[in-house]
């Protein structure tokens, strides 16, 4: 298939120096690249991480309503 992309002048000249040292075409120097990209993609993820979970008993001190912003500023801003 045929396709247009747009590659960086630098990285394109790079490219075709490889492929030529290479003894191969750009088009199979780029299909292999992006093979070895999208197969490691599917290693390279991150594993999901347990966060624990807190086992804490208490609650909010007594009087302070979490509804009413002015007790817990109150609570905040004491010495």
């Amino acid at each position: 298939m045929r396709t247009t992309i747009r590659i960086n002048d630098d990285l394109l000249k790079r490219a075709k120096k490889r492929a030529a040292e290479d003894g191969r075409t750009l088009t199979s120097l780029i299909e292999d690249g992006l093979v070895l990209i999208l197969s490691n993609a599917k290693t390279n993820r991150r594993k999901r991480i347990e966060l624990p979970v807190s086992k804490a008993t208490a609650g909010v001190l007594p009087g302070i309503d979490l509804d009413r912003s002015s007790d817990l500023e109150d609570v905040m801003n004491a010495p």
